[in-house]
């Protein structure tokens, strides 16, 4: 049994990769339950699909991913607030943002049409985090230290903006400009994320973990450490997963993800019906 559990590990890429998906459940974890809490799980969505035509121009000029990512996460932002704008009132908002959404990821699978696309580029869209290497270890924990201490720093204001907008504006903080700080945030975890799980996988660790947790408590501090071992437990589970039944990894940890958050909304569902039961009982 102690074998069947180190020998996976026993690799520099599957250090490397562990090291790489505890990041990601870390910052995950934290961030997401803002997220959540925010009702921004949209917006994070629309961040990494519209950053698609930007790593797949990346990989085709042998760039950087994470230069890519930082130029169509600046783009996706540009043309979802200004297709917020133009839709306000007219065909709605949500609305205007889905088609100026779809439009740019639907412009970075033609690229990736190209005749000089690398190969593997559907590594873009699912992810690798096998591949991960020390230089991604490191610019991710640098955008992780970012995202963590902006959170810190800001704590009260989200606090205050997130449970009581109009007593928050009393207080001297904006609504909006939290709004704009989670999702600069939201876009730094994107480009944390990208390379591991991939352009349709990596809203999973964002928003997963700590909507199971949300179902599990109502508290932040207990909700925040719930979503940061759901997602470090679900993306070692992934891990092994993907080295015993040779599946993608990103797609084994999305996977599980979402299974946690299945499950987290049976029990709550379960534990409401047991508690309606005993109260209709006494």
């Amino acid at each position: 049994m102690l074998h069947a559990l180190t020998e996976p590990f026993a690799q520099g890429l599957m250090q490397r990769a562990l090291l790489e998906v505890l990041l990601l459940a870390l910052v995950g974890g934290t961030l997401g339950c803002w997220i959540v809490l925010g009702e921004l799980s949209y917006g994070a969505e629309s961040l990494a699909h519209g950053m698609f035509p930007g790593l797949v121009l990346a990989s085709l000029a042998g760039v950087p991913l994470l230069l890519g990512g930082a130029a169509g996460i600046l783009v996706a932002a540009l043309a979802v607030a200004l297709a917020g704008q133009v839709g306000r009132g007219r065909i709605g908002r949500d609305d205007a943002v889905a088609v100026a959404v779809t439009t740019l990821f639907g412009a970075g699978a033609l690229l990736a049409l190209s005749p000089r696309t690398p190969v593997g580029i559907q590594g873009l869209l699912f992810g690798d985090v096998l591949s991960t290497t020390g230089a991604d270890l490191l610019a991710g924990g640098a955008l992780a230290a970012v995202v963590l201490l902006a959170l810190r720093a800001a704590h009260w204001r989200l606090l205050a903006a997130g449970f009581d907008r109009d007593g928050a504006r009393a207080l001297g903080v904006p609504s909006l400009a939290v709004d704009v700080l989670l999702l600069g945030l939201v876009a730094l975890a994107v480009l944390v994320a990208v390379q591991g799980l991939g352009n349709l996988l990596v809203v999973a660790v964002l928003v997963a973990p700590a909507a199971a947790a949300r179902r599990l408590t109502q508290r932040l501090a207990p909700m925040m450490a719930l979503a940061v071992l759901l997602g470090a437990l679900a993306g070692v589970g992934g891990l092994y997963l993907s080295y015993y039944a040779r599946v993608a990894a990103g797609a084994s940890i999305a996977g599980l993800l979402v299974a946690a958050y299945l499950l987290a909304r049976l029990g709550a569902a379960a534990s409401s019906t047991r508690k309606g039961r005993a109260a209709a009982a006494g």
